[in-house]
């Protein structure tokens, strides 16, 4: 019997239910992983309010590392003792181990923690999509990236840090405002209800910046587009401080902008974009280019505290649930 977290409906973390269900041999194309670890993403919170629909009952979480436990017939990369990691559908990480398509295992390098990886695949993966995939941002640009302390802002503050981007983040508290630095942030504007606009705009001496990258969504999308210089560009990535309210095409002709909103789940849906992404990802953590914080480690059956945590702000870096 497999213990795994199902969702038995949309609603709060008491609908998130730890139980234990048999496990069939991995399919034809299939493998079985034991996880050393899965990651959290806003992306489970949305599968969870329903924001996301999903077929229930259902095991949520979209990464993960371990090892292969068994191969199906029709698998030849991928042999048992392997380290993998995945990211990206079909959902299942909340679980000690599951049945995977092997087209979305990728070998861990030596150089690479499996838990480290647990936590960097889906946040890595979509920083690699923002900074290298269809419409990157070109050398010498200024970025103001929301939320720097968070999981997603932080590797996008290091690896933009890393290609000598200039980054603004935002943060909620000095705390967070010094973790922000650390990742490579050159300057931070702090307070969730502080002016970011009028001090991005001061920053940047009345320009603006080049792209602004959006994880919260709600009011803060177009306050933003006041914040990014005429022909500019914002991306949408996310939805924590609610849902992206309707764009009229005029509030982005006014300053000539552009508005992209990138799905991660999307750009990994494709194998060999896939495979080339988690390639470069992998690749930048196995040299140090590129670090992850695991800002909290919690036990499988709290997967329910690991949401609220989230939600509320309460954490920085990565979290991981640990079967």
């Amino acid at each position: 019997m497999i213990r795994s977290i199902e969702l038995v409906a949309p609603g709060g973390v008491d609908q998130l239910q730890l139980t234990r269900r048999p496990l069939p041999p991995p399919g034809d194309g299939e493998l079985r992983v034991r996880h050393h670890a899965a990651g959290v993403n806003f992306i489970d919170v949305y599968y969870r309010t329903g924001l996301y629909p999903l077929p229930l009952p259902g095991v949520l979480g979209v990464e993960g590392a371990g090892v292969v436990e068994a191969v199906g017939t029709g698998v030849e990369d991928v042999a048992v003792g392997d380290r993998i990691a995945y990211a990206g559908a079909p959902l299942g990480g909340y679980a000690e181990v599951r049945n995977l398509p092997a087209t979305r295992a990728t070998k861990l390098p030596d150089g690479v923690d499996t838990r480290l990886a647990a936590g960097a695949m889906l946040r890595g993966l979509t920083v690699q999509m923002l900074l290298r995939g269809p419409r990157p941002p070109a050398p010498g640009s200024t970025l103001l990236v929301h939320a720097a302390a968070g999981g997603l802002g932080q590797l996008l503050t290091r690896w933009a840090a890393r290609l000598d981007l200039t980054v603004i983040g935002t943060a909620s508290s000095e705390a967070k405002a010094r973790v922000a630095r650390e990742a490579g942030a050159a300057h931070v504007i702090i307070g969730r209800d502080a002016d970011f606009v009028a001090q991005t705009l001061d920053l940047t001496d009345g320009r603006g910046v080049d792209v602004a990258y959006d994880g919260l969504g709600g009011a803060y999308l177009r306050k933003t587009f006041d914040a990014v210089t005429p022909f500019g560009m914002v991306v949408n990535v996310g939805q924590a401080a609610g849902a992206a309210p309707p764009v009229l095409v005029t509030d982005l002709s006014k300053r000539a902008l552009a508005l992209w909103r990138p799905s991660v789940m999307a750009y990994v849906a494709d194998v060999p974009r896939y495979r080339s992404a988690a390639a470069d990802l992998l690749g930048a953590l196995e040299r140090g280019d590129l670090t992850v914080e695991i800002g909290g480690s919690y036990a499988l059956e709290d997967a329910g505290k690991a949401q609220a945590d989230l939600e509320a702000g309460r954490t920085t870096g990565s979290l991981l649930l640990i079967p």
